[in-house]
């Protein structure tokens, strides 16, 4: 639910509001649900929120790529063992990736 709430909040043009975050889902989740959801993304600092009215607005502090790369560096920094999970990590790379990563490190893309 919270890949939902957070497409839902990368789609919008400006912060949504729990009911209008509802709304943009089309799911049959109450609106209580989706301030729970909303709260706990808050609390990781994956949104950010202001005042609306009586409640909240929500933002996204990254886009999906940043939120995925920051998912990634998180559970690297879980292991001790991090030469081993990056190795890994790289054996399982397709081809392309490999190249793309290769001319990252070498600072040759963007």
């Amino acid at each position: 639910m919270e890949s939902a709430v957070l497409a839902a909040l990368w789609a919008a043009d400006a912060p949504l509001t729990p009911g209008q975050v509802q709304g943009a889902l089309g799911a049959p989740l109450a609106r209580t649900t989706v301030t729970t959801i909303l709260t706990r993304l808050y609390e990781k600092g994956t949104v950010t929120r202001t005042r609306s009215g009586r409640g909240f607005a929500y933002t996204p502090t990254e886009d999906a790529p940043g939120l995925t790369a920051r998912r990634m560096h998180s559970e690297l920094q879980k292991e001790e063992d991090r030469s081993t999970v990056l190795a890994r990590f790289v054996s399982q790379l397709t081809d392309e990736d490999e190249r793309l990563l290769r001319e990252l490190l070498d600072g040759d893309a963007r």
